[in-house]
């Protein structure tokens, strides 16, 4: 029997109600300092959680640094988590659509509820910081700091077995780092952000290796040598067990499959071979014998190998949204969260290693404060036109400038400018199709572009939940 008119319109209202007190909370915490302007300090969030009673201390963790990669492999690691029978708790930033992208329980968005619970809890103790912190001279909280805060109430709360956390920006001095992982993931270090971490990936990497802390197993990508001596000298000065890609654990085998790849892996623990991944990439092959590497040293010290069921489940139930992701057909239309140069280069790569178009157009809006001319120079070589426009965000650069940018790259031939993203779209997707080609769209530049292109082909959904294989849950001891 279905239920009564009246009771579908009072539950119609309760979601309402909390969609709306959801977006006051979100605007309240907008109205902070952008997670982008870093504030180098920890105090504000240590603070913050002292008051209420160190709820980060409750679980478990693996925390994850790098320029790119980070989200995809908390992404991997969760699910293979997930698959061993844990309650996985996941903070990934930023959001394509919904602030609570950020925050996962069980494989799932926070419910808004748990969102307001969270809130309500943490918000007194957000205040008296303020003030505190003001009074002194000092800045309020930031978003991001409210956020991480929010985020690690919500998982003491749930509770969860263990939480994968990815950094927002750099390591030492980003809010999450208030935890002592026991293991820590660096994915391949570059340059980005250097108005806050500087123009030396030596200087980068000293910041990143901030989360690597006393007994820790650290699984490292390949990094350049000076790099990584930064992470060997921060191991040692640590007595944290470092390992990395290509010496200790890594890809034995790839093959471009239909929807992603087949892929064989050396875990720290074991080989793995025969898995599907449903991502699209070397990169990806890359971010999963990262992910293999960390939950092997999470769940058994590095010394016992992953059940292949599990593993195998795990890596095919993995998804990355945003990420060489398909959002439409006909033409396709991918979107990718490349915003720095050296995602830009992973993504060309990508396309060619994964994609057959006869006819690659890009959509593309940048950032103005990133390097506009390392980005169009990686994707040069992959796209044969490009449609410059502007997503909605304020730091988006002018399509008028970007144009100018661009046609100094790719030449003018090869360059339009559309202002708005919408109409870039449609016009992108029309030169795909010209001439009867099979052609495609890869819409990229910023996360910003990305989840706009997504919310523009009503594409909406960024978890899909599958409940995990039945395992015997894994006995963690006492996470405290």
């Amino acid at each position: 029997m279905s239920p009564a008119p009246d009771a579908d319109r009072r539950h119609a209202a309760e979601q309402l109600d909390l969609r709306k007190r959801v977006r006051e909370v979100e605007e309240d915490i907008l109205s902070r300092a952008p997670e982008h302007d870093l504030q180098p300090s920890l105090d504000r969030i240590v603070a913050v959680l002292d008051l209420l009673g160190e709820p980060q201390r409750t679980f478990p963790a693996i925390h994850i640094t790098g320029t790119n990669g980070k989200t995809s492999t908390a992404r991997i690691i969760e699910s293979v988590l997930r698959e061993s029978g844990l309650k996985v708790g996941r903070f990934t930033s930023p959001h394509l659509q919904d602030i609570r992208e950020r925050i996962t329980i069980g494989g799932e968005l926070i419910t808004r509820e748990a969102f307001l619970d969270a809130w309500a809890d943490i918000a007194p103790y957000v205040d008296a910081v303020d003030t505190r912190s003001v009074a002194e001279g000092g800045p309020r909280m930031t978003y991001f700091e409210v956020l991480v805060a929010l985020a690690y109430t919500a998982f003491a709360d749930a509770p969860v077995d263990v939480a994968v956390v990815e950094v927002g920006m750099g390591g030492s001095w980003d809010a999450t780092n208030v935890i002592a992982a026991d293991v820590s993931v660096i994915t391949p270090i570059g340059v980005d952000h250097q108005h806050f971490l500087g123009n030396a990936t030596v200087d980068i990497a000293r910041e990143k290796a901030g989360i690597i802390h006393e007994d820790a197993i650290v699984v490292s990508a390949p990094q350049e040598p000076d790099v990584a001596d930064v992470l060997l000298d921060r191991a040692h000065e640590v007595g944290a067990r470092l390992l990395f890609e290509g010496n200790d654990f890594g890809v034995l085998e790839r093959e471009v499959a239909v929807g992603g790849q087949m892929l064989s892996l050396r875990g720290v623990a074991g080989d793995h071979p025969d898995l599907l991944l449903d991502l699209h990439g070397p990169h990806q092959a890359s971010n999963a014998a990262l992910a293999v590497a960390a939950v092997e040293a999470f769940l058994g010290g590095g010394e016992q190998p992953l059940a292949e069921e599990v593993l195998a489940s795990g890596l095919a139930r993995a998804t990355s949204p945003g990420r060489l992701e398909i959002v439409r057909r006909s033409p396709t239309v991918l979107v990718d969260a490349a915003h720095n140069p050296h995602g830009a280069l992973v993504l060309a790569e990508a396309l060619k290693d994964s994609f057959h178009f006869a006819k690659i157009v890009g959509v593309v809006s940048i950032f103005k404060d990133k390097d506009v001319v390392g980005i169009l120079e990686a994707l040069e070589p992959a796209l044969d036109e490009i449609v410059v426009s502007r997503s909605t965000s304020p730091r988006a650069m002018t399509p008028k400038r970007l144009g100018e940018i661009a046609a100094d790259v790719f030449g003018e031939h090869r360059v339009v400018v559309v202002e708005e993203l919408p109409d870039a779209l449609d016009r992108a997707a029309g030169m795909a199709d010209e001439g009867g080609v099979s052609g495609g769209v890869v819409a990229t530049g910023s996360i910003v572009t990305v989840g706009e292109v997504r919310m523009l082909l009503g594409v909406t959904e960024v978890e899909a939940p599958v409940a995990p294989a039945v395992q015997e849950p894994v006995d963690l001891g006492d996470s405290d």
